[in-house]
């Protein structure tokens, strides 16, 4: 009865995003009409997140949360933990890169101008927008998602089942481009299906492992500290900031003899970022067990 119950709880997110991606489709039918100019998978795409991001407060009034119970610190430990985040975003992925650079898998682009203020200009940029994806993923995945299925399910689903939804939502995305001309009611929803379906593509399991991955760090993280998601979007902003410049400074060679140890998704994640996030996620659960001991 339990795995029947996991099962259940485990579908009703998935049940949820097909909902709102059905209501994105028409909405997205209804804007092209208007606006013929603008990409229509685009369209689809973000009025998904715009409602996946709303869908916060109604949920949060739902399951009658508030901004300590979702993990929200109050101000002064908010930003505190913020900048502690970061900290272990940049210790827990630096070393992947300084790999990366060693193996000459990243190969420095020399095409770029490589100013001061090309500099100032590239990493300032990078780092808002890592702090705005942070900003909006966190809430969801590691505080409304996880929290719910913790409520209803053993720790360890719950990691497992946030973590996988987070992973799988990057993958959820269709490479057809359908000319305006072309489109009709139902062009949408043959989009949704092919997104969908691209989860199940095994070109990306590399790239999605490596994701979850992430994501169970950053449950670890959440449920083991109280009101700690600070330090999830300081750590995921570290970890958006150091991927964003990299693309920017270096040139991923796919040829490189180690070039495995990477995916095609962003040149970074891959099998080594899984390997070396999974060594920092028993290293956090040792020392977390580590301290329960000697403080009982």
């Amino acid at each position: 009865m339990t795995i029947v119950r996991s099962i259940a709880y485990a579908i009703i997110p998935l049940l949820i995003l097909i909902f709102f991606s059905c209501i994105a489709v028409i909405i997205g039918f209804v804007i092209i009409q208007f606006a013929p100019d603008l990409s229509f998978e685009k369209i689809i795409n973000k009025t998904t997140q715009v409602f996946l991001v709303l869908s916060i407060f109604p949920a949060m009034t739902y399951f009658k949360l508030n901004r300590e119970t979702l993990g929200f610190a109050e101000k002064a430990l908010f930003f505190k933990q913020l900048l502690q985040g970061f900290a272990l975003g940049i210790i827990s992925l630096l070393p992947v890169f300084i790999i990366l650079y060693q193996l000459r898998i990243n190969v420095i682009d020399t095409t770029q101008p490589w100013t001061l203020l090309w500099l100032f200009e590239k990493t300032s940029i990078a780092l808002l927008l890592a702090l705005l994806i942070s900003l909006i993923e966190e809430p969801l995945f590691r505080g409304i998602l996880l929290l719910a299925l913790v409520r209803k399910l053993p720790l360890t689903a719950a990691l497992i089942i946030s973590a996988s939804y987070y992973a799988a939502l990057h993958f959820i995305k269709s490479k057809t481009v359908i000319s305006f001309q072309d489109i009709h009611f139902l062009s949408g929803f043959q989009l949704m299906g092919e997104a969908f379906a691209n989860i199940l593509n095994p070109d990306i399991f590399s790239a999605f492992i490596a994701l979850f991955m992430v994501g169970l760090f950053l449950g670890l993280i959440r449920t083991q500290i109280k009101t700690s998601l600070g330090l999830c979007i300081g750590c995921h902003t570290a970890w958006v900031w150091q991927i964003k410049l990299n693309k920017t400074f270096f040139n991923t060679d796919f040829h490189a003899d180690y070039a495995y140890l990477v995916s095609s998704y962003d040149g970074v994640i891959g099998p080594m970022v899984s390997g070396w996030l999974l060594v920092f996620s028993l290293g956090y659960v040792v020392l977390i067990r580590h301290k329960y001991l000697h403080k009982s």
